[in-house]
């Protein structure tokens, strides 16, 4: 689920430099916005895609891996950066755009501007346009995301991880769901631990997080695609109002509810189900009526 990091490229855009990683498998191409503390060369959730034989482009959003923070800024401002980072690659014809948590923004963003471009829009885990984070998580997001001190938070996180995984496992997924974490963790299996150990091994911030916590112009209305959205009723990082109101909000929306226990759908029991509709959805018609 979790793999080694992944080679990626820059383009020097009129927008601003901006990294990426596109594996190419056909002429139909997926792009991935990443969550909060992710980069290009690192993949979640990519794997049904990929095994639809679909190309998937993964951008660094801005502040994150290479992409500076200038290079497009807002979920508006890069939106427009991975339209010219597509026509700069060949692209012209883009079958789903995927929003994973905090990159759910920049995703509604770019189906919204760009709907002659992208045919269908996937949110897993999203962030929408409410209230996001709470006060408490914004404080400490503050203190230990910043730009001066991400760099200590993680690299005490990676040690952890090497000493303890079990008890720093316990620790980070604390926040991410409503159940208690030694339940989240005892439901786990032994690969799913060890993916989310390398995958926590190798997060970084850099100036991203924090800049994830603006406020951003809410498109939602303007979404026009078929659009999935999936989420868990027990994300403690994203709470499920969130998908309520984008289902309810996006004109051609189905809501998924995934059992999962934690803000990461793809290392539930009910996973595999959850990768059956979204098959079933990239290859219906998207013209047909939701």
């Amino acid at each position: 689920m979790a793999g080694p990091e992944r080679p990626t490229a820059m383009a020097s855009l009129g927008l601003g430099p901006v990294e990426y990683r596109l594996e190419r498998h056909s002429d139909a191409t997926v792009i991935v916005f990443h969550g909060g503390h992710m980069r290009a060369g690192l993949a979640l959730g990519e794997a049904v895609f990929t095994a639809l034989g679909y190309s998937v482009l993964v951008p660094s959003r801005p502040g994150y891996g290479r992409t500076p923070l200038s290079t497009g800024t807002s979920p508006s401002g890069f939106a427009g950066v991975v339209r010219e980072l597509c026509h700069y690659l060949g692209l012209d014809d883009v079958a789903a755009v995927v929003g994973i948590s905090a990159g759910g923004r920049t995703g509604l963003t770019m189906a919204a501007r760009y709907p002659a471009l992208v045919h269908r829009l996937i949110l897993e885990s999203a962030v929408g346009f409410g209230p996001w984070p709470d006060r408490r998580t914004r404080a400490a997001a503050k203190v230990a995301f910043n730009g001066a001190t991400e760099k200590v938070t993680w690299g005490a996180v990676r040690a952890f991880m090497r000493l303890a995984p079990t008890a720093a496992l316990r620790l980070l997924l604390h926040d991410l769901s409503t159940e208690p974490a030694r339940t989240v963790l005892a439901a786990l299996s032994d690969e799913d631990r060890a993916a989310l150990v390398a995958l926590f091994s190798r997060m970084r911030s850099g100036r991203g997080f924090i800049n994830d916590l603006g406020a951003a112009m809410d498109v939602t209305s303007e979404v026009t695609q078929p659009t999935l959205v999936i989420a868990s009723r027990k994300d403690g990082s994203v709470p499920f109002r969130h998908a309520e109101s984008l289902a309810a909000g996006v004109q051609r929306a189905e809501l998924v509810v995934s059992g999962s226990d934690s803000h990461f759908i793809w290392f539930a029991a009910d996973y595999a189900g959850i990768a059956d509709r979204i098959r079933r959805f990239l290859t219906a018609d998207p013209t047909a009526s939701a």
